[in-house]
Order: structure tokens, then C-alpha cells, then sequence
């Protein structure tokens, strides 16, 4: 028998909000906490979800929580794994900036999101691509966009008809990021 996972999910109404059932179901044991309001308690953790959501709608919140940013990038650099999806990567770069400024992220990715009115352009779509062997299956829909160059992708995406895409996959230490929402099941 396999090792029990012990996972912590960063979820709240609306900036950590997409997430399948599924996906929390297959994990055995599971705790949440709301970036915006709680400390992560990261001791004895062995994966941290950040789904999908709305971050850049909740900036001030986000900012204000500065113990938790500090938090998730210890924990990352430490070599903690963490699987982070769209809304999820946006939080752990350097920043998201909007028509109203530049607000600082985590900081564990070194990109800037740019998610001001001018930039917006929807990605949308299913996802897969393979990674050390194993296929990961999901699906895409974002406005905001990498400011400046996008990021090099460790692996090729491709859409449901099979063409490529220039969505990245990134990954820095234990971490594994993407716009892709991640079907794990």
C-alpha cells in the first residue's frame, strides 16, 4: 500500500475556485485554507494545490496577506511540491499587474501576469501533454497573459485536435505550473 498523501488546497469563493471533485476526492487526505485570510500551516505537507480562480480580482487581499505569499515561497524553495493551475500560477509569480498598478505575488516563478484591460485576450481549450512519462489531460480559459516573452515550456503542449500550443509548462524545484487546469483523476 502507497504512502497517504497529506494535501493542503488553497480555496475560497472566488480566487482559488476551479477545482474538480474529483480531484479532491482522489486524494485520502485533504485540508484547505484561504490564502487571503490564513496562514498555510505547511509542516507534514506533501503537496500544495493551488487551483485555478480569479487572483486578480482579489489583489489587495492577496497583497495584504504577506505572511501567506512568504509562506508558500519558503515552502517552495524548501523543495515542498506544489501543483499550481492558472489562477494558482499567476499567485506564485513575482507579480500581476492591472490597469490600477503592479501588485507583488509570491515571487517563487520569476514572470510578471499581466492581467490589465488592454492585454486581455482569451486562451481557450483542452490541454494534454506528457511529462517524465506520464500524460496529464485538462483544459484552459484565461484573459491574462505572460507580460513580455512567454515563458519556454519543459514540455509541448497540444489542444484537443492534437495541434501544438504555446501555452508553457513550467517548473522550478518541486513545483509544477501551468495555465492548464489539470484533470489528476
Amino acid at each position: 500500500m502507497g504512502k497517504t498523501l497529506n494535501v493542503l488546497i488553497a480555496r475560497n469563493s472566488e480566487s482559488f475556485s476551479f477545482l474538480y471533485q474529483e480531484v479532491i476526492d482522489s486524494f485520502q487526505h485533504v485540508c484547505f485554507f484561504d490564502p487571503e485570510t490564513e496562514i498555510p500551516h505547511l509542516e507534514g505537507i506533501d503537496l500544495l494545490y493551488l487551483p485555478g480562480g480569479y487572483p486578480e480580482k482579489h489583489l489587495q487581499a492577496l497583497v495584504k496577506a504577506e505572511r501567506t505569499r512568504h509562506a508558500i515561497r519558503e515552502y517552495a524553495e524548501r523543495g515542498g511540491h506544489i501543483i499550481a493551475e492558472c489562477g494558482g500560477m499567476m499567485y506564485l509569480c513575482k507579480s500581476i499587474v492591472t490597469d490600477e498598478g503592479e501588485f507583488p505575488m509570491c515571487g517563487v516563478l520569476p514572470y510578471q501576469i499581466t492581467a490589465r484591460k488592454a492585454d486581455r485576450r482569451l486562451t481557450l481549450g483542452y490541454r494534454r501533454f506528457v511529462l517524465d512519462g506520464k500524460e496529464y489531460r485538462g483544459h484552459e480559459f484565461h484573459y491574462t497573459q505572460f507580460m513580455g516573452e512567454t515563458p519556454k515550456s519543459v514540455t509541448q503542449v497540444y489542444d484537443a485536435k492534437g495541434n501544438p500550443v504555446d501555452t508553457p509548462v513550467l517548473i522550478y524545484n518541486n513545483v509544477l505550473a501551468s495555465y492548464t487546469h489539470l484533470y489528476l483523476v
